[in-house]
């Protein structure tokens, strides 16, 4: 049984709406339909991007049948224009009738629930009526460590959700399962499998292995909790991480306050990046000490970027890696080469002025040093 959360007064005429998010349509739907038999007064609602017609489907229905069925024009078939133009004024639509207890809400395959619930966060006068009770990550139980593992791009898959998606399955499916509040599996996959899965959770999070194990009763009553989910899957974590489950999955913890040689850094992208592993966390060089430089790697494919800036905050480089193989020591060794020596850091110090750095294509041009 999932423990609920208080409910603040503040919320207690919302509706609770559970998100459904995955990357296999058939384990998403499953999940869908036993929330919806374990609370049969609700309202079900499902979207799914057809990227080449630029037309999204709705399909809203209970346990009456179906109530409206419509396809939806967009001007850029992709998740974030579906999320704005359609999914949560649906949701808010359907939560202020007061017809139904509760909602769930089927996204579009691919589609990242995070991405729902920060534009909630930041604009809650956009659904006043509806407040998250639960996000669940639907995953085939076969497929798992493929997935979450794999090499595999979306439109490989015909998953793309826009036209120049070129995100990998595991890129999404791994995001989607750290963000959840419970993730449930379609069948048991191998144990050092299901202990991948725990890994990459929020600590605690339950991990279904039969869709109708799923407590759609503890689910609405709130268990979402927006500000713990966000810390956990924040590019920058500075709190110690929680002991490794059990069952075979590996963890390291690459940490340093020391930059990224910017040189090196890209002759140890391959070793740091490649391989059938999950990696995220942040880094700093010193041709650019301002930047909070982002790193996003799953199924051999690395995307680096920067997001906000350090201001006062000290910099950190701190790189999570995990995974299934024995390939651990190779990475603990390309990240230690990667950082900045002690030779290095007596003749330049760890703030260098440079116009080039030969991350442009990455991170864009260098602007003012601090």
């Amino acid at each position: 049984m999932i423990a609920p959360r208080p409910r603040s007064a503040r919320n207690r005429e919302r509706t609770p709406v559970i998100l459904v998010s995955g990357v296999e349509e058939s384990s998403m739907l499953s999940a869908t339909i036993s929330l919806q038999f374990g609370l049969p007064d609700t309202v079900i609602v499902r979207h799914a991007i057809d990227p080449e017609r630029q037309l999204l489907t709705r399909i809203v229905s209970d346990l009456t049948g179906v109530i409206e069925h419509e396809e939806i024009g967009l001007a850029h078939a992709c998740v974030a224009c579906a999320i704005r133009e359609d999914i949560v004024p649906t949701l808010e639509r359907l939560a202020s009738q007061g017809r139904w207890r509760s909602v769930v809400a089927c996204l579009p395959v691919a589609a990242e629930a995070i991405q729902v619930c920060r534009v909630l966060a930041w604009a809650p006068r956009m659904a006043p009526h509806i407040t998250i009770a639960a996000v669940v990550a639907a995953l085939d139980g076969t497929t798992v460590a493929d997935d979450l593992l794999g090499p595999d791009l979306l439109d490989e898959r015909g998953l793309a959700t826009s036209e120049d998606d070129r995100r990998g399955v595991a890129e999404v499916a791994g995001a989607i399962v750290e963000y959840a509040d419970v993730v449930c599996l379609t069948e048991p996959p191998e144990p050092e499998e299901q202990s991948l899965v725990a890994t990459l959770a929020q600590p605690r999070t339950p991990v279904v292995t039969d869709p109708s194990l799923l407590d759609a009763a503890g689910l609405v009553a709130g268990v979402h909790r927006h500000h713990a989910v966000e810390a956990w899957v924040a590019e920058v974590r500075r709190e110690p991480l929680p002991p490794l489950p059990e069952g075979g999955a590996w963890r390291l913890d690459l940490r340093s306050e020391r930059p990224i040689h910017p040189m090196r850094f890209q002759d140890e992208l391959e070793t740091l990046g490649g391989g059938p592993r999950r990696s995220r966390g942040c880094f700093w060089v010193p041709t650019r000490p301002d930047d909070i430089c982002v790193w996003d790697g799953a199924g051999g494919q690395a995307s680096v970027g920067s997001t906000m800036k350090w201001g006062r905050s000290a910099r950190l480089t701190r790189i999570v890696v995990m995974g299934l193989d024995e390939e651990s020591a190779e990475i603990s060794g390309a990240f230690e080469r990667a950082l900045l020596t002690d030779t290095e850091i007596a003749q330049r110090g760890q703030i260098w002025e440079e116009s080039w750095d030969g991350l442009e294509d990455w991170l864009g041009p260098i602007g003012r040093a601090a």
